[in-house]
């Protein structure tokens, strides 16, 4: 019908409105996140006595891939290499780092909490003499798991 509002449940967030929040740290604007996944591993048994010509399959142990986040190289903007200097044998200090898809107010819409992450990478992406792209970094987090907010 002409003139109804549109029902605002029907429409699929984009997904270049986001941020990412890591702990002690603040918001950081990147241009990319991806690895938010989770997984379980099958774990497969068969009785011994059992009638049955197949196995019984259980849910394992629950993995999660790394977080790969990329950004570009600001100036004086050294937030995520001071975060992996602080990277020592068994003495990081594990954040949790949110990301969250935002609606068009700019709230979060829906946010996934990445658990006891902390960086286990960071590479500078290469320059090129006649290149006119932006100079990009890359970190990637390990984590201890994923939980939807």
């Amino acid at each position: 019908m002409a003139g109804e509002a549109q029902d605002q449940t029907i429409w699929a967030l984009p997904e270049f409105y986001f941020k990412v929040e890591v702990e002690d740290i603040g918001v950081l604007a990147f241009k990319e996140v991806s690895g938010l996944d989770m997984e379980f591993d099958v774990i497969e048994y068969r009785a011994g006595d059992s009638k049955e010509f197949t196995k019984v399959k259980m849910p394992g142990l629950r993995k999660s891939s790394d977080i790969t986040l990329k950004k570009g190289i600001f100036v004086s903007d050294k937030k995520l290499w001071n975060w992996i200097g602080e990277v020592k044998m068994n003495t990081i200090k594990r954040r949790s780092v949110t990301v969250s898809l935002l609606d068009e107010a700019g709230n979060p819409a829906q946010s996934w909490e990445l658990i006891n992450a902390w960086p286990k990478k960071i590479t500078v992406e290469g320059f090129k003499a006649d290149g006119n792209s932006v100079a990009m970094e890359t970190m990637i987090l390990v984590h201890e798991g994923i939980t939807a907010a």
